[in-house]
């Protein structure tokens, strides 16, 4: 009985019927991994290991009334990571070689879709506005295979943000335009700055299907000022495109994502470039995954053996890394019932390190060797509805878009 319960509390409850016909409804659901994590060497030498609750997070999707759609992300790592989660390569928001933790409301937008009616046609146009991902670049890590975040994190998505979108869709082309506020946030309960902050940073992407089951998107933005919240430091020009393909080979569903992402700082004077390949292969209750990544990191002024000066300046800056990394795992579905799923994991990553250019920064005087190994041992849990993928708002959510993510099911498309 408390199962059913359960079931019928979290996953989707119809509460109407919206102007387009449609049954408004409610989803919720819940998400974390209990993770055992361990890097050799780290900063400063050595080997260490942590066990963490990573990504506990609560999400909801609401339908209706009218065109209207609602989606968000309440993260509680704040809470679980609040020193971050130990990952090598990681960067970010004063964090180095562990990614932070994210704000503590991730994600709340509120779209309008086919807000022109029969007036536009076949195509439609949506309006959306809140706080989550400006439109660039490719889907949050937490909805891929992966239990950890890639290197290029900050270089291929820009999330938490305020930020108003207005996109366009006509056949299996999309276009986006946004403008949101360019600081970054600088600990898990900070709000974005929007008083003198919010429309000084912008960007436009464009997707479309080329075939069933291949996507394709090129973005770009203008960031101002990210990581100097009062907006006195330097911007940043960036570029994303990307190919994807999530459809099922015979039965068996397999996900691909090949991504570029460049980002420019100080008018030029930095550029740091990624080249991303990750791919997963499910059949039955197993999964493969694999991930090859290479990519440019900041190497910044150091205050403590995982953080970096805040707020940071173009002189913070100390030279810069390459990273490339190899990244394997293998995940199996243990239990699966209505509402609730149960799925161990194992992930394995090599990584190098190698100096760009000049500057201070000098790897085996950090590391004491120049490349790292890391493991991770966890345990998935998931209840209620699906986690829609994060970033799609108005025309670009649609009901394939709420199916399970790929760290769950892989079939949505």
């Amino acid at each position: 009985m408390a199962r059913t319960a359960l079931a019928a509390l979290m996953a989707s409850a119809p509460v109407g019927t919206s102007a387009q016909g449609e049954p408004a409804s409610v989803r919720v659901g819940a998400h974390a991994v209990l993770a055992f994590e361990r890097s050799e060497p780290v900063p400063g030498g050595g080997a260490l290991g942590e066990v963490r609750v990573v990504q506990p997070i609560l999400h909801l999707h609401a339908r209706g009334p009218g065109r209207l759609r609602l989606t968000g992300v309440l993260n509680l790592e704040g809470a679980t990571i609040p020193g971050g989660e130990l990952t090598p390569g990681d960067w970010g928001e004063g964090f180095v070689d562990r990614r932070h933790p994210h704000t503590y409301l991730h994600e709340l937008m509120l779209s309008a879709d086919d807000v022109l009616g029969r007036h536009d046609g076949v195509a439609r146009v949506s309006l959306s506005a809140g706080k989550g991902f400006a439109p660039f670049g490719t889907d949050d890590p937490m909805v891929r295979p992966f239990l950890g975040y890639p290197v290029n994190h900050h270089l291929a998505q820009i999330l938490e943000r305020a930020v108003a979108i207005a996109a366009f869709r006509t056949g299996p082309v999309t276009v986006e335009a946004g403008v949101f506020n360019g600081d970054e946030p600088e600990r898990p309960g900070q709000w974005p700055r929007i008083g003198g902050r919010f429309g000084d940073s912008r960007s436009v992407r464009v997707s479309g299907t080329l075939i069933r089951g291949l996507t394709v998107q090129a973005s770009h933005a203008h960031v101002h000022s990210p990581e100097h919240r009062p907006g006195a430091g330097p911007a940043q020009g960036k570029w994303s495109v990307a190919a994807r393909w999530d459809r099922p080979l015979g039965k068996d569903p397999v996900y691909l994502m090949l991504e570029w992402a460049r980002t420019s700082e100080a008018s030029g004077f930095f550029v740091f470039r990624s080249a991303l390949l990750e791919g997963a292969w499910t059949r039955r209750p197993h999964r493969l995954q694999y991930r090859f990544e290479r990519t440019e990191r900041p190497e910044e002024e150091r205050v403590a053996r995982f953080r970096s000066l805040r707020p940071h300046l173009e002189n913070s800056i100390i030279g810069v890394s390459r990273w490339t990394t190899h990244t394997a795992g293998y995940e199996v579905t243990a239990i699966r019932r209505p509402a609730f799923e149960i799925r161990p994991l194992v992930q394995v990553g090599y990584a190098r390190i190698a100096k760009v250019g000049g500057g201070l920064f000098d790897v085996t005087s950090l590391y004491g060797r120049n490349h790292i190994w890391s493991l991770a041992l966890g345990v998935r849990v998931s209840a209620g509805a699906a986690l829609h993928r994060m970033g799609r708002y108005g025309v670009l959510e649609t009901e394939t878009d709420m199916a399970r993510p790929e760290h769950q099911e892989m079939t949505h498309r």
